[in-house]
């Protein structure tokens, strides 16, 4: 048991850490890109939502670790595309942004659902009278639209979150140390403690997402359109 613990504790704020990591630059990216797709999926231009549509049916319906292979080994082995500067560290870091790059294909989508249905909150005659107004479509969806939908996709926003942080353990399939590759290594050499380690890096992801949902729980009664 004591052996275990001290393979275990060295690393194990650190792995949880680039598993943090992963989630807030990935959340801020989708959310990103989420809304430009929420917006191309609304537009009366019909081409931007036949492609917004498309993407988001195509993406959300694909298996995240196909995606993830995919920006590793098409992205970057095949098409040599680089998203960290050429150092020592070159294979880690470059290996955490394509995986960060893929969980905002993925996870934009799922954003960009949840705000669809905020938008579907909205009554139909607050966008009328904006145009009424003089404003654009853009101005309108800024300024009018979209901040009403986001207080109604709260919700839905927040499991998305809470699942991108569970989901963020599939980047160990390409070499990203985050926390499930820390837990794998670690069963490798302790098997006879499988449980125990389970258990602890279970309790690692409740300390991660339990904060999570408390916090967008007490966003919603303050904010959210009832």
């Amino acid at each position: 048991m004591s052996e275990l613990f001290t393979d275990l504790w060295p690393g194990l704020l650190g792995a949880f850490w680039v598993t943090i990591k992963l989630t807030f630059f990935s959340a801020i990216g989708a959310l990103v890109l989420g809304v430009v797709l929420t917006a191309m999926r609304v537009s009366p231009v019909a081409i931007l939502r036949g492609i917004a549509r498309t993407y988001i049916e195509i993406v959300r319906n694909t298996p995240l670790t196909l995606i993830i292979l995919f920006c590793s080994i098409g992205l970057y082995q095949n098409l040599g595309l680089a998203l960290a500067p050429e150092n020592d560290n070159f294979i880690k870091n470059n290996n955490f942004w394509l995986a960060v790059l893929a969980f905002v294909i993925y996870t934009s989508t799922f954003v960009a659902e949840s705000l669809r249905s905020g938008i579907n909150t909205v009554h139909f005659g607050q966008a009328e009278a904006a145009r009424s107004l003089g404003l654009s479509f853009t101005q309108t969806f800024r300024y009018v639209v979209f901040p009403q939908a986001f207080k109604a996709a709260v919700v839905p926003l927040g499991n998305t979150l809470i699942a991108l942080t569970k989901n963020t353990t599939i980047a160990s399939v390409i070499g990203v140390a985050e926390a499930s590759l820390l837990m794998k290594s670690t069963i490798e050499n302790h098997a006879d403690h499988a449980i125990l380690v389970f258990m602890i890096f279970a309790f690692g992801f409740i300390i991660i997402t339990l904060p999570m949902g408390l916090l967008f729980t007490r966003y919603t009664r303050r904010k959210a359109v009832a």
